[in-house]
């Protein structure tokens, strides 16, 4: 009996341990299973990297310099370097020169060359940026090949105030806005503000867009909508499209644009008024003046004020170089001691509203650089600084209730952003 139960406890103890035996080699068998070894990869089986394609051209094998066009510098100087034949210059004379016009290229321009890996550094391509959004690609190949592109842009957009203490340019740059955005406002509310008046404490609030090329500005896009405090006056300017491009309107639907701008040249100073008994500078007589003289460096440009016909480009006598031109059957104008004339501007040219149509300068009896500019209505001289023309359309009646939407949703805007207090006008 003893020798029965002796014999159970062996086979009893040794089922236990095949047990755990069996047990510990699942587990090891299990976690194996799981955990799956590593194979050596065959690197022939994986996608090949995609190419690096900068300007539309493979470069993985190529070499890409940046470079800046030097003072006095031209193109060919730079392709030479780059084993373009004097064939392949000179055939880029033919290209078109709405896609690349190789006289336009300016100095202190950036510019790329992308050319092949060895000594001679046969260019494949150059690329011209006239800024940092837009470039122009000369492909080189048997022949040359020119394709435009642009670089992805981000929109941002801005807003900015401001408190006039000295000019709307010193204004504008110390809260931060460009050049760009002084000369946009002031062309907005030309029609509506004489910029030469400003007064300390006017005030304006404007909402743009700005561009970015990879974290960099590139530039100012559209305004959405501006505010002004002239001389204790708001001037609101809302964008609007009535089917013939965007325009501005106030906030009771009137067009900032009017048939005659306030000025035809931009920030200047009136040097003389228009009087019928002024001391002559050079005549040294008394004698009547019935203009506005405007004083300005050379080379100003000066801008027609409103549509019209030019009825005379010539030298005439003291006023020196003068441009007249007719806008309709009751104003004509007069620009005088002009340096030059505009581009195309001669008798029988039809101008546009702010086109140029002439440069400050002192031809004709002047004692220094000024624009004289004349005024007739039906013939006889009116002061310029008291014209107050009409406006051009307004919102049409069917344009109303968007209008009015946009409107207030514009003003909306303009009034919630806040602006340093305003000094009250002295």
């Amino acid at each position: 009996m003893k020798k029965k139960f002796k014999y159970a406890g062996i086979i009893l103890g040794s089922l236990v341990i095949l047990y755990f035996v069996f047990a510990g080699v699942s587990e090891y068998i299990a976690y194996h299973q799981s955990v799956p070894e590593e194979v050596p990869v065959d690197s022939s089986f994986l996608p090949a990297p995609p190419p690096r394609i900068l300007y539309g051209l493979n470069v993985d094998s190529l070499v890409v310099e940046e470079g800046t066009i030097g003072r006095d510098q031209n193109l060919s100087e730079i392709l030479t370097k780059y084993n373009i034949s004097p064939q392949q210059i000179a055939s880029l004379s033919q290209l078109p020169r709405d896609a690349f016009d190789v006289r336009k290229m300016q100095a202190r321009k950036p510019y790329t060359i992308i050319h092949e890996d060895d000594s001679l550094k046969t260019a494949k391509a150059f690329i011209y940026h006239p800024n940092r959004i837009d470039f122009v690609v000369l492909k080189f190949e048997d022949s040359v090949h020119v394709y435009n592109g642009a670089n992805p842009v981000d929109t941002i957009v801005e807003t900015t105030t401001g408190v006039i203490e000295s000019s709307l340019y010193n204004a504008v740059r110390e809260a931060g806005g460009s050049p760009i955005l002084v000369s946009e406002l002031s062309d907005i509310f030309a029609w509506a503000i004489d910029f030469f008046w400003l007064q300390r404490g006017d005030a304006f609030k404007v909402i743009y867009e700005r561009y970015e090329v990879q974290g960099e500005d590139a530039g100012m896009g559209k305004i959405h909508c501006a505010w002004f405090l002239h001389q204790g006056k708001p001037f609101y300017a809302i964008p609007y499209d009535q089917g013939n491009g965007m325009e501005f309107f106030d906030d009771q639907g009137n067009s900032l644009r009017k048939t005659f701008l306030k000025a035809p040249l931009k920030f200047s100073r009136i040097s003389s008024r228009f009087t019928y008994n002024r001391f002559h500078p050079v005549l040294k007589i008394h004698r009547a003046h019935t203009g506005v003289d405007y004083a300005a460096p050379v080379g100003t440009p000066v801008q027609a004020i409103g549509d019209g016909t030019v009825v005379m480009a010539a030298y005439s006598g003291g006023g020196g170089n003068t441009v007249k031109i007719r806008h309709n059957s009751v104003y004509t104008t007069g620009y005088m001691h002009l340096s030059r004339y505009g581009k195309g501007i001669k008798k029988g040219s039809h101008v546009k509203q702010g086109d140029v149509i002439g440069y400050v300068g002192s031809s004709g009896l002047s004692t220094g650089p000024h624009l004289d500019f004349r005024f007739w209505k039906n013939g006889q001289p009116v002061d310029p600084l008291k014209i107050d023309p009409p406006p051009a359309e307004p919102i049409k009646e069917e344009h109303r209730a968007a209008y009015d939407v946009v409107k207030e949703a514009m003003i909306n805007r303009l009034d919630s952003m806040e602006i340093k207090s305003v000094q009250p006008p002295v």
